[in-house]
């Protein structure tokens, strides 16, 4: 019988741990990322789980064959360590020795070893496997890493409770027509499109609650600014005094996720040649005054007194830009008539509510706002719009049996990459994108 006690030893260090080891012989593990013959030698290119290492073959110390190698083999190398300056990580590798662990048994139709994929978007896409093993592409999604990576600690610090709500559904949150239907075991259910109705009720359990999870949205676009499942970071805090304590905890979670991709992702920064936004404070815009300020510079008409036209997200956004020099704005005030049952209308005027949305660099990156939280207010603006209220039985259960002022947001994790990236597309964010004509691979 074999006991297991939780401990791997491994043979193989790590690429981010060489510069430790200058003079030193080593084992490393990784791919082959690339070969350059030269005269009597060879540059060879290992990627490893997060560096890419340059090594240096030659018959004169290397104790196997350079025919022998193809890339994309996955390989335990025996290595010398040396300092070089001109290297991006301050050392190259003498090889001395090789085991292949595999081998490739077909050449990848594209080529994934330059700076940038030279391709289409449908090619990048088609073939999601083995183009994320690019170093920019891969770079991305190490980013986005550390965006979660900043959005959890803060948020931990904050003391919320991170959460795992349900994705099979019995009522969508938004309702309408943009929610996937399915039969489940002879019931009709759906695909969540948000944690909403779980993150309130959770507030009346944990006072602070967060989730980084999929959500599904039935939307027939095909535009460059829209997935049929993302992923959304929300989160929902209870006791508060207005819906701008929300738009100040998003404000210190936005900065200090940067605060973490500075100082601890500069490699992935410097390979996509990313500017990280600096944030000290982010202005903030009711949505009429904001419609009226767009058309007054641009002399354009104000068509849609309900919600922006992504043309006029880009305008706010170019303006707030010159005046303040922030790349967030925040827009406040959202028409109740535009807003979902659960938001609250503001005192002062019942035809907005107390919501925001916040735009970064052109585009909307996440909804939030206060919610209602009587059971006789939300009754009542449910009946108001037709709502048939037995089918929300378990989500007006908490209001039934008391819940805290509180309130929330939903930020899209891909559109905000995007945006930081300046990514012409949402789905350049997305590991394995879902859209209208896409479900592989």
């Amino acid at each position: 019988m074999k006991i297991i006690v939780g401990n791997i030893e491994n043979e193989t260090l790590e690429a981010e741990n060489l510069t430790s080891h200058l003079g030193e012989k080593i084992k490393i593990h990784g791919s082959i990322y690339k070969i350059r013959k030269m005269s009597g030698f060879a540059f060879i290119l290992l990627r490893t789980k997060r560096k890419v290492v340059q090594c240096i073959y030659s018959r004169e110390y290397s104790l196997f064959e350079l025919e022998d190698l193809a890339e994309e083999s996955c390989v335990t190398v025996t290595a010398q360590v040396i300092p070089e300056e001109r290297s991006k990580t301050g050392f190259e590798l003498q090889l001395l020795d090789m085991e292949i662990l595999s081998k490739p048994v077909q050449q990848i139709p594209i080529v994934i070893n330059n700076k940038r994929v030279d391709t289409s978007l449908e090619n990048l896409l088609n073939f999601r496997p083995v183009t994320l093993r690019n170093e920019r592409e891969r770079a991305i999604f190490l980013l986005q890493e550390g965006i979660t990576l900043g959005i959890r600690e803060f948020l931990k610090q904050e003391k919320f409770t991170e959460i795992h709500s349900p994705k099979i559904v019995h009522a969508g949150a938004e309702g309408g027509a943009n929610i996937f239907r399915f039969d489940y075991f002879g019931k009709e259910a759906y695909l969540a499109q948000s944690p909403q109705f779980y993150k309130q009720m959770m507030v009346g359990v944990y006072e602070r609650v967060f989730e980084i999870a999929p959500v599904f949205r039935a939307e027939k676009h095909d535009t460059s600014r829209h997935l049929n499942e993302y992923t959304s970071v929300d989160f929902e805090m209870g006791y508060i005094r207005s819906f701008e304590d929300i738009m100040e905890m998003e404000t210190g979670m936005l900065r200090h996720v940067m605060e973490v991709l500075e100082s601890g992702y500069e490699e992935e920064r410097k390979i996509l040649n990313a500017k990280l936004p600096y944030i000290k404070e982010i202005p903030a815009i009711k949505f009429l005054e904001a419609k009226e300020l767009i058309s007054k510079k641009y002399n354009r008409p104000i068509a849609d007194y309900d919600d922006f036209e992504p043309e006029e997200e880009k305008l706010l956004s170019q303006l707030i830009k010159k005046e303040t020099g922030s790349d967030f704005v925040f827009v406040t005030h959202y028409p109740s008539r535009k807003r979902p049952f659960y938001a609250m209308d503001s005192e002062e005027n019942q035809e907005e509510t107390e919501s925001f949305d916040l735009l970064f660099k052109g585009l909307e990156i996440t909804t939030g706002g206060q919610r209602i939280h009587s059971y006789e207010e939300q009754l009542n603006k449910m009946r108001s719009r037709g709502m048939n209220t037995d089918l929300f039985e378990s989500y007006l259960m908490m209001h039934k049996y008391g819940m805290p002022p509180h309130g929330g947001l939903g930020l899209g994790l891909e559109r905000f990459t995007g945006r930081l990236l300046d990514q012409d597309n949402v789905r350049l964010s997305s590991l394995f994108p879902r859209d209208l004509n896409r479900v592989t691979p």
